[in-house]
């Protein structure tokens, strides 16, 4: 009569009790890494010409644009060596106004036949000879100007400034680095074990864990040499936060597959601190304790690894409304 009892009870509850086979299934074995955020180009802005730093109008994190001038340095000795310049450009050009006014005062007299050609012609050498020295005057003066515009230190690329370690008023030396800029975008470079080389596919989903939640991102690029024991790989992430370069972020890489018996994360109950899963036996459901691995995600169904306490072929038992 209990029985009795019980079964009507039972049928009388919105929960039916469903038995499913447990197989084993192949899941994908990750491997926990940190990577850093870096800039996929990251190039110094070099000072072109030695001298005192007058400006500097960029500091560590202003966005930039190619080309744009971030600094400003000043050799003195240019401005003296431009003023020489003009002053015997003055001179030559004194010296040439003299010459041709003279080579037409001759020209005259030549005319009228008191002059000799040879005169004559040594005039006019001496204003061809007055020109040229005019034309390379002018053209000194242009490599000293073009010098001075080097001065100017130009941002090489758009981007982010994630270095600057000068400040104004320093002396800098022809090819000193001013500023460092990041461009071409930024991503995620790992150092995995060599061990887990080859497991490393270009394209492969990424997991990452964001401050905003888990992120996924794709394995751009892997490459061929091997530093300390350590593979590097770059990971492309969109909306890969830039406010901070070199900061650590925890990545799951995939590194190989293997078996596991995975039941539905609800057919899990506990008690007392142990972990229970119904399964179907002989005599009705029983209860088996058993040892939890990871979770997985099995096409948006959470699931959970059984690491001990049920076998392949066993029926679990699973309630549906």
């Amino acid at each position: 009569m209990t029985r009795l009892i019980l079964a009507a009870l039972l049928s009388l509850l919105p929960l039916q009790l469903v038995a499913e086979p447990l197989r084993p299934v192949t899941v994908t074995e990750w491997k926990a890494v940190y990577g850093r955020i870096e800039a996929r180009d990251r190039i110094p802005a070099r000072a072109r010409l030695g001298g005192t730093l007058v400006s500097l109008s960029v500091t560590e994190g202003d966005r930039v644009e190619a080309g744009q001038v971030l600094a400003e340095v000043v050799d003195e000795k240019i401005g003296f060596q431009l003023a020489a310049i003009d002053a015997q450009r003055a001179a030559l050009e004194a010296e040439l106004a003299n010459a041709r006014t003279e080579l037409r005062r001759v020209e005259d007299l030549l005319a009228r036949g008191v002059s000799t050609s040879q005169q004559s012609d040594a005039l006019r050498t001496q204003v061809q000879v007055l020109s040229g020295q005019i034309a390379a005057n002018e053209a000194e003066r242009n490599v000293l100007e073009q010098q001075a515009a080097e001065g100017r230190v130009l941002a090489p690329v758009a981007g982010l400034v994630i270095d600057v370690p000068v400040v104004a008023g320093a002396v800098v030396l022809a090819g000193e680095e001013v500023a460092t800029v990041g461009g071409g975008g930024f991503f995620l470079r790992l150092a995995v074990p060599e061990r887990h080389a080859g497991a490393l596919k270009e394209g492969d989903t990424i997991l990452i864990e964001s401050p905003d939640g888990p992120q996924d991102g794709r394995l751009a690029r892997v490459y061929p040499l091997i530093e300390n024991g350590r593979v590097i790989a770059d990971v492309d992430v969109p909306g890969l936060p830039e406010r901070f370069v070199d900061a650590r972020v925890l990545v799951r890489l995939p590194v190989g597959e293997r078996q596991a018996l995975l039941v539905p994360e609800a057919a899990v109950e506990r008690r007392a601190g142990l972990d229970f899963v119904t399964v179907a036996g002989e005599g009705g459901p029983v209860a088996r304790s058993v040892i939890l691995g990871q979770r997985q995600d099995v096409d948006g169904s959470p699931m959970v690894e059984i690491l001990s306490g049920l076998e392949a072929g066993d029926d679990v038992v699973t309630g549906h409304e």
